[in-house]
């Protein structure tokens, strides 16, 4: 369940007020003062057994006696009345209520007894154990926050009513409105994602910032935030970034809080932009809100004093930002309209006496340089030149935030002086800053949001198209492993396994004696300058640790040693332990390889992470790593080497080549991939992966699996982000066309205006329900770049051309029991079956998919569509609130 009947909290017409008390100092009275003295203008029924009136108005002794039905009830009262009046108030026909009383807990009973009691009639529960709900908007302050918030255009989620209170009470001096506020408490049923769900189609919100400390459902958490993050901003802080704090986060919430570096992964999957401290959260907001997402962030500086502008590229470089090189064109401008003792290079001094005809005719060139996307202009107090006039002269060419269509931010420093000009600068629409570091961290945001924006965007198979993978030979190695009740593979297996599906790894033979393994060493020497000599045993999985591993062996007798020093050193540590017998490889020689990780574990919330850095004996010390949420593609396992320092190093360095980026990739999508097809992996580590210009190749590598799940097949459910539907794919033919239909991928973007081109004005008018003929590439990326937990899509492709011939379109509602289709077939194409074909593709989707209902929104008009519906099975009904619609339903569940 996600935003069904949440509407009734966050819209009442009437509340009420379980608890209500005339008693100064308790909740019960301030949650009632605060709501009446909010100005709510719905009604307002105060609920206590205890009294007849309280604060002049009639008390009423429980639901039934209430004299209407309440939209929403806030509940104060002990926890163990709560679970009854759940029932009471669902049996009375309220959809939604907010419990402020701390103390259900799964421990002692009420917590499900509570769930229990809403579940029957479908009632919604914010809370328990919160401070409670403000929409401004609508004038209500259900909670005991100390002080109503402003009405705005941000929501605030906070999973501590703490913070919640801190945020209201800083937003108050800062001029910051809200549309809503939702103390979640303890999540016992409304979540961040129901939130999230609903606040994406909110008119009212145009930015979110959330505090979390856990997440429930990830895979809803995704689903929701991905949804939301491509409509508007989602700014979040999420607390225990460190070990202590994430202990304490979990003791605070009695929940799981998860790795950091996965939270870090999700969320940047997700589109969600992270801040580390309160007070960035609506600088943040504010910025992206204001702002499209960047391809690149490269930042022009124009300023008065030089150490000013000094220091904020220092600050700029300190959050990963991108100084602009400016043109020889913009130069060259610059000189023209500058004093001779300009600066002559980004950041552009216009000198301490400039005037605004300086600051006004500097700032167009610069936001006019080809190379530069982002536009700080600074200035300094000094007699020689007004902050008033040169404010003014800014604003006066700003534009909804921009000047020459780029973003502008501004730091005037200073307070008394300064204080006017940034009111000036405001008023205007332009984005105004008191310190450097202010600007350049407001000026990260729009970089790392458009980071997040474009992993958001991308949507992997769970059958990539270019992956090396012979997923038979895994699962037989993984049912042999089974049979023996085994969890380890051994390091053969699993070096077996890595190289099915495309990881390179060196040749090994295996031995059962000593002598076996001088023989094996002979034949290795012959082509290898030396070898090593590993011990395989079941029992002993960190063969190190024992010295089970022998390097630099020049001869066959050295490694026949060697082996027997091994099994003595295994006698005398672990004489318990059985020694199945020796691998025996050649010594692999990469005097400029990087030592690589590649890994995977299981999260207790996101489920599977992969995990890339610099490897080798000393990892835990470099802790080097990063970690993404497969599946991957190219792009984004390429963002996942990025976000480390060892990926710097792979790009070269004095004397050292470039390593094979392409073949790092490709090892990255093979993990990927096997996570995708084997839920039974548990654990993977790859450690060292030496890479160089020459390729990649594993040296060592572990895999832990469940035996019982080995027969489970792919994609594996413990995904937190749903994988391209492969398999949905098929060729039709009729009337002499044949087309090849699939689900819509990211890059089927670029058929969509050749496809627009050839569809009538009127075909298109009878689709989008209005004339429409502009179509933003922001729409088209919604169109094609899909959450597949939620929505589909199918294409149909000319065979040879490829061209876009069709698109049937399926989006579900967040509690996925009814999705919305809509269908459109090129003009040229139409009448030859095309559109029936698409039409069953997202009927069987939706079956398949344990959706029960599906409707469309057609024209009345639209006779053809109308007729086909009939056809299919649909039922057709006037669309009971839009004229001049007809409702076209299918029942399938």
């Amino acid at each position: 369940m996600t935003i069904r009947n949440l509407e009734y909290a966050v819209g009442p017409k009437s509340v009420a007020v379980f608890g209500a008390s005339v008693r100064d100092g308790s909740v019960g009275r301030v949650v009632f003062d605060n709501i009446v003295n909010g100005g709510f203008e719905g009604e307002i029924w105060p609920v206590n057994p205890k009294y007849s009136q309280v604060a002049g108005r009639p008390c009423y002794a429980k639901a039934a006696d209430l004299p209407g039905i309440p939209d929403l009830g806030v509940i104060v009262t002990p926890p163990e009345t709560v679970p009854g009046i759940v029932r009471e108030l669902g049996e009375k026909g309220t959809r939604a209520a907010v419990v402020i009383t701390a103390g259900l807990t799964r421990e002692n009973g009420l917590r499900q007894a509570m769930l229990d009691a809403a579940k029957p009639t479908l009632l919604r529960v914010i809370g328990p154990n919160t401070l409670g709900l403000m929409i401004p908007p609508v004038k209500l302050n259900a909670g005991f926050a100390h002080m109503a918030a402003r009405p705005g255009n941000i929501a605030l989620l906070s999973q501590s009513g703490a913070i919640a209170t801190s945020l209201i009470d800083w937003a108050a001096d800062n001029n910051v409105g809200f549309s809503q506020i939702v103390s979640l408490g303890d999540m016992a049923d409304v979540d961040v994602g129901d939130c999230l769900d609903m606040l994406a189609g909110d008119a009212r919100t145009r930015a979110i910032v959330m505090y979390l400390e856990t997440i429930t459902n990830p895979r809803k958490f995704m689903s929701a935030a991905r949804a939301a993050a491509r409509i508007k901003p989602v700014i979040a802080i999420k607390s225990g970034r460190h070990e202590q704090s994430a202990k304490a986060a979990a003791t605070h919430t009695g929940a799981l809080s998860g790795a950091d570096r996965v939270i870090e992964a999700a969320l940047l999957r997700a589109g969600i932009l992270r801040v580390k401290g309160l007070a960035e959260l609506f600088d943040a907001a504010e910025t992206t809100a204001r702002f499209a997402p960047l391809e690149r962030a490269r930042v022009g500086i124009v300023t008065n004093g030089g150490g000013a502008g000094v220091l904020a590229v220092d600050q700029l470089i300190d959050c990963k930002g991108e100084l602009a090189a400016f043109s020889p064109g913009t130069m060259a401008r610059l000189d023209a309209v500058l004093p001779p003792t300009w600066s002559h290079a980004n950041p552009a001094d216009i000198i301490g006496d400039a005037p605004p005809e300086r600051y006004k005719a500097a700032v167009e060139a610069v936001a006019a340089d080809p190379g530069t996307d982002v536009v700080l202009v600074m200035n300094c107090p000094t007699g020689l030149g007004s902050p008033l006039a040169a404010a003014a002269a800014v604003a006066e060419l700003a534009r909804e935030g921009k000047i020459g269509g780029k973003p502008v931010l501004t730091c005037w420093l200073g307070e008394h002086t300064a204080r006017d000009g940034r009111r000036i600068l405001q008023d205007a629409g332009v984005a105004s800053f008191e310190t450097p570091a202010d600007a350049s961290t407001a000026i990260s945001y729009l970089s790392d949001w458009s980071r997040a924006q474009r992993s958001l965007m991308r949507t992997p198979s769970s059958r990539s198209e270019d992956t090396i993978s012979d997923r038979e030979a895994v699962l037989a190695i993984f049912r042999q492993v089974a049979t023996e009740s085994r969890r380890m593979l051994t390091e053969p297996e699993a070096k077996a396994v890595i190289s099915a599906y495309g990881i390179p790894v060196p040749e090994t033979v295996v031995v059962k004696t000593a002598d076996e393994a001088e023989k094996a060493a002979g034949r290795l020497l012959q082509e290898s300058k030396q070898v090593v000599v590993k011990l395989l045993s079941k029992a002993i999985s960190h063969k190190s640790d024992i010295g089970g591993v022998v390097l630099n062996l020049m001869t066959a007798a050295a490694a026949g040693e060697a082996a027997r020093s091994i099994e003595a050193r295994v006698r005398k540590q672990a004489p318990q332990a059985p020694i199945e017998g020796y691998a025996v490889q050649p010594m692999v020689a990469r005097k400029q390889a990087q030592e690589l990780i590649l890994g995977m574990s299981r999260d207790p919330i996101f489920g599977p992470a992969i995990l890339f850095g610099a490897g080798g004996v000393a990892v835990e010390v470099m802790d080097d790593t990063a970690m993404a949420l497969p599946p991957l593609d190219d792009v984004l396992a390429g963002d996942l080497i990025e976000q480390t320092r060892i990926g710097r190093l792979l790009a070269g360095f004095r004397d050292r080549k470039p390593a094979d980026r392409g073949a790092i990739v490709t090892a990255l999508n093979g993990v990927s991939q096997m996570i995708v097809d084997f839920p039974c992996i548990v654990s993977l580590d790859i450690n060292p992966l030496l890479a160089d210009a020459d390729g990649i190749i594993a040296l060592d590598a572990r895999i832990e699996i469940e035996p019982e799940r080995v027969e489970e097949q792919g994609p594996n459910p413990a995904l937190a982000i749903r994988p391209y539907p492969s398999g949905w794919e098929r060729e039709f033919s009729a009337d002499g066309g044949h087309y090849h239909i699939r689900p819509i991928k990211p890059a089927d973007i670029a058929l969509y205006q050749e496809f627009l081109a050839r569809i009538s004005p009127d075909d298109l008018r009878l689709r989008f329900l209005s004339p429409r003929k502009h179509f933003p590439d922001q729409m088209l990326k919604r169109l094609t770049q899909l959450d597949y937990d939620r929505d589909m899509a199918f294409v149909a492709l000319e065979a040879g051309s490829g061209a876009l011939a069709g698109v049937s379109r399926l989006s579900c509602n967040p509690d996925r029991t009814v999705a919305e289709y809509a269908l459109l077939v090129r003009t040229d194409l139409q009448g030859h079956g095309l559109g029936w074909e698409l039409l069953s593709r997202i009927v069987d989707y939706a079956k398949a998919d344990g959706i029960g209902r599906i409707e469309g929104m057609v024209l009345s008009e639209n006779i053809r569509m109308l007729a086909m519906c009939r056809e299919f099975g649909f039922s057709i009904a006037h669309h009971p609130s839009q004229s001049g619609l007809s409702l076209a339903t299918l029942d399938i569940g």
